[in-house]
């Protein structure tokens, strides 16, 4: 793995509850992958869905990731402190001529995407190419329902290929994706949000879970529009549940504060240690010097609770 001193890796959670076990392991990779390589390693709240997002949530996750062990660089930075470049990147977008206005509901999109012709989970253009006539009537309607319509990138090809450490050369499909969402509360978009901060940061590391690999070629579509140095993605295996799903808080005690109340902090620790390869350490520092990228377990971890495991 090359140095990179002038680079950065990040950890960037949505502060909308406490970080599971999933969520800590992913953190624990994203730091050994930053701190491995020479890399700044920084945290971000990523609270742009001001729906779901709450300041509570976001001072405990970054409490329990330092009392996890993990240290960062520089300031935690807040996406909702960020709005005006969110807002300069679509201008420069929009300048080109590559931003326009979709007035669709997520039912009209969920049953356009259906359609034969149509990739799944693409959107299918359906406002992309409208006269003014129609616009003017279809942004009027939303108005009068107090609502504004969604900014969408008009994209210029249908698929970018990105580079992953695990994965190699992945080339995925790219969409009109949505920049900033309508509705009454329009909140500005995921993938325009990481892809304008990462950026600002000087990340060029980006480890995440291996479900989101699949949206890393519009972040990285995105990204060469604006001009951005392209970023390198290790995408990693992820923590199931008991049902093979997505891990929650069915699934037990999945938290660190459930975790601790039945165990300590170096068995916490040593969990996560041995399910990325590493084993006998409950150490943080101990860990960092032993891991293996090379090593990590290809599969997936299922998650068992502490009390089923006798604890």
């Amino acid at each position: 793995m090359s140095v990179s001193p002038s680079g950065a890796g990040r950890y960037a959670p949505s502060p909308s509850g406490d970080l599971h076990f999933g969520n800590l392991r992913t953190a624990v990779l994203a730091w050994l992958f930053a701190r491995r390589s020479g890399r700044r390693f920084l945290l971000r709240v990523e609270d742009i869905d001001t729906q779901r997002s709450s300041t509570e949530s976001a001072d405990r996750q970054i409490e329990d990731l330092l009392t996890l062990g993990l240290d960062f660089d520089g300031e935690v930075w807040n996406q909702q402190d960020r709005y005006p470049a969110y807002e300069a990147a679509v201008e420069e977008l929009r300048a080109r001529g590559l931003v326009y206005e979709c007035y669709c509901s997520r039912r009209e999109i969920r049953e356009a995407s259906g359609a034969p012709h149509v990739l799944p989970g693409c959107y299918p253009g359906t406002c992309r190419d409208l006269d003014d006539v129609t616009r003017d009537r279809r942004r009027a309607e939303l108005a009068a329902d107090n609502r504004v319509p969604a900014l969408r990138l008009r994209a210029e090809v249908t698929e970018w290929t990105v580079r992953d450490h695990y994965a190699g050369d992945y080339t995925g499909e790219v969409d009109d994706l949505v920049l900033r969402r309508g509705g009454q509360c329009p909140d500005w978009a995921y993938n325009l949000a990481v892809t304008v901060d990462d950026a600002a940061q000087g990340v060029d590391q980006v480890v995440r879970g291996r479900d989101l690999l699949s949206s890393a070629p519009r972040q990285a579509y995105l990204a060469h529009l604006l001009g951005y140095p392209e970023v390198g993605y290790v995408h990693v295996p992820l923590v199931l549940g008991p049902e093979r799903k997505r891990l929650a808080k069915r699934d037990g005690a999945v938290t660190l504060r459930q975790m601790l109340e039945h165990g300590s902090m170096a068995g916490v620790r040593s969990r996560i240690a041995r399910s990325v390869g590493v084993d006998g350490v409950s150490d943080m520092g101990d860990l960092l010097e032993r891991f293996d990228p090379a090593a990590l377990p290809g599969d997936d971890v299922v998650w068992v609770a502490p009390d089923q495991r006798g604890r």
